[in-house]
């Protein structure tokens, strides 16, 4: 992942504009977890050069003002994300504070108007309430009161989020995640694809959400999401975690990094329960990948079970993700 590194810019494979800087936030998400799980800083300094460059004001976007208030809530709620495993990583209260900074920009565009509540997606237009935004937010809220002393304000976000997610239609009766809600006054789910990555976040919002307030009612939900995802003919083929698309082409920009999203926030989940029941799984997919996947230079392909293709930032996070949760 680090040969796709820019030091000039702080991004990871600067040259897709399509997908460069929101998975330039999950890579730093990844990153940063990676040096917290193995206890070494070797790449700090790259991780810190990102975030002093990348806070600037966003040059399609001033309107935010920076520290990555970006033009959609779903790409604010990334970056916020990986600045609270900074947080964690290093102990500076900055990354902290910029945490917080997002939380409180994405809480300005909860819907107040339509579809009772939730955040919507796309902050020009103030339209789409979609899952993964409100997913973050869960997860970000939750996180924050969690590593905040004293705390009631993130954690009242945290429980007001999922009250809504849970009654808003999102989540269909296979227990999977749909992509949002349709945009209309009727504000049901639109029955689009179910990502990976929507099958994921709501995993780590929910055990932040339990460790929050002792309810492990909250691991009991994720374990519905997450045994529907597992035992789903499309996500999980041959054992193999799978994207819902049928190629690297038609998935990207974005979508080969959702299959390691998914991966990070299962074995979350799995951490938590007694039974460990997602630990095989995790660790099959990181064989399958290392076997079938790697170009023997430690480049990862978009499909885990093969056979090796193109490879970009969205891969090679995915593969950091995948090997941090099986082997750390």
């Amino acid at each position: 992942m680090m040969a796709l590194y820019d030091n000039a810019t702080g991004l990871w494979d600067p040259n897709d504009a399509g997908s460069s800087w929101w998975q330039s936030g999950v890579a730093l998400w990844a990153l940063s977890e990676y040096m917290t799980k193995s206890g070494s800083q070797v790449y700090l300094a790259q991780a810190e050069n990102t975030v002093n460059i990348q806070r600037a004001p966003l040059s399609w976007w001033s309107e935010g003002g920076g520290d990555f208030r970006a033009d959609s809530t779903d790409d604010t709620g990334w970056w916020a994300l990986a600045m609270t495993s900074m947080y964690e990583l290093t102990g500076n209260d900055d990354y902290l504070n910029i945490a917080k900074e997002d939380e409180a920009y994405m809480f300005q565009y909860w819907n107040t108007t339509t579809c009772s509540g939730g955040l919507i997606w796309d902050i020009p237009t103030e339209s789409y309430h979609n899952a993964i935004s409100n997913e973050l937010y869960l997860e970000l809220t939750a996180k924050l009161h969690n590593l905040i002393p004293g705390d009631a304000t993130y954690l009242n976000h945290a429980l007001m989020e999922w009250e809504w997610f849970k009654s808003s239609g999102m989540i269909n009766s296979q227990n999977l995640v749909n992509d949002g809600l349709t945009e209309d006054t009727a504000c049901v789910n639109n029955g689009m694809t179910t990502w990976t990555y929507n099958q994921g976040v709501i995993l780590g919002g929910l055990v932040e959400l339990s460790k929050a307030t002792g309810d492990t009612t909250y691991l009991d939900a994720a374990r519905q999401i997450a045994d529907a995802t597992v035992s789903n003919a499309i996500l999980v083929q041959n054992g193999t975690i799978t994207e819902p698309c049928d190629s690297e082409e038609q998935c990207e920009p974005n979508g080969t990094a959702f299959k390691g999203i998914f991966v990070r926030e299962l074995a979350k989940l799995d951490a938590e329960l007694d039974d460990h029941p997602y630990a095989t799984l995790i660790a099959n997919n990181a064989q399958a990948a290392w076997e079938n996947a790697n170009n023997g230079t430690d480049f990862y392909s978009f499909l885990w079970q093969g056979p090796l293709d193109n490879v970009t930032i969205g891969t090679q996070e995915a593969a950091v993700h995948l090997l941090t949760a099986a082997y750390l």
